[in-house]
């Protein structure tokens, strides 16, 4: 199932500057799901990351990876507008390659467990199918 942002700010509590996912493409609950972010020239991080060079930091390309996480978590919760999803770990973090204005980052996670109120996920991000960055990530969802 495909959600456009104003889907995805129903189910995400980030706003400006902090919400870095344009796009879901496809979803299969309680699975998999498939996000984008769109990086520009004009995302407030390249002011100082690094100035005549801009890169995207490795952090905020994890942080989408977390918010398309989010999505796929919430997709499976009731009374997910009363809810919020809390990173509690990442493991297997590893960059591959810069991402810079104009990529288009696309976020691919799949759900390894899920529990009532855990789960772990594994993320990759890619740029033109190039794989930028992976990583495992494990949130729990709990009352806003």
């Amino acid at each position: 199932m495909e959600m456009d942002i104003t889907k995805i700010l129903d189910f995400l509590p980030h706003r400006y500057p902090m919400l870095l996912v344009d796009r879901i493409l496809e979803s299969e609950p309680g699975k998999r799901i498939v996000g984008i972010k769109n990086v520009t020239i004009n995302e407030p991080f390249f002011q100082g990351h690094f100035p005549g060079h801009p890169i995207m930091p490795g952090v905020l390309i994890v942080e989408a990876m977390a918010q398309v996480g989010g999505m796929l978590m919430m997709e499976s919760v009731k009374n997910a507008k009363d809810k919020v999803v809390y990173f509690m770990s990442l493991d297997k973090v590893k960059f591959r390659r810069p991402v810079v204005p104009g990529d288009q980052l696309r976020l691919e996670l799949e759900l390894l467990r899920l529990g009532t109120k855990r789960c772990q996920m594994r993320g990759v991000g890619l740029v033109d199918g190039a794989k930028v960055a992976e990583a495992e990530m494990m949130a729990a969802i709990v009352d806003r």
